[in-house]
């Protein structure tokens, strides 16, 4: 179900908890709302929908990737850039990236995964990740 997108920068700024098998709807209402989205959004965290649960979802190249729980655990090449964000209002805001990272999550099924992402799609992972600490740009 496509649900409303949250601008409330302190809700925004919660840390979000673990996920569990209970919230496997919550994940599918945010891939929901990110494809109804799509015009102006690549990637979406679960807080941006109002629920503090780490779960991410994101085009990855033309298609669209959910990661439960995804943590960062290994980045190199950093780089500065500006990024804009759904849930933020105003312009794009500066921030710093790394353009190689490594991320460890798991899938539906609450299998681990690990892979190395590069480039536009290590930066997209990296912001919705931040979301999910409740760091917004």
């Amino acid at each position: 179900m496509i649900k409303e997108i949250i601008h409330d920068p302190i809700l925004l700024a919660m840390k979000s908890e673990k996920t569990t098998i209970e919230d496997l709807q919550v994940a599918e209402d945010l891939l929901d709302t990110l494809i109804a989205n799509a015009d102006g959004c690549v990637g979406m965290a679960a807080n941006m929908i109002g629920v503090h649960k780490c779960i991410i979802c994101f085009d990855d190249n033309g298609k669209y990737t959910t990661m439960f729980n995804p943590e960062i655990i290994k980045k190199s090449d950093p780089y500065e850039t500006e990024e804009g964000c759904l849930s933020l209002l105003g312009g794009p805001r500066k921030c710093k990236r790394f353009k190689k990272i490594k991320v460890q999550w798991q899938t539906a099924e609450f299998q681990i995964r690990i892979k190395t992402f590069t480039g536009w799609t290590a930066q997209i992972i990296q912001h919705e990740i931040d979301h999910c600490d409740g760091v917004l740009i």
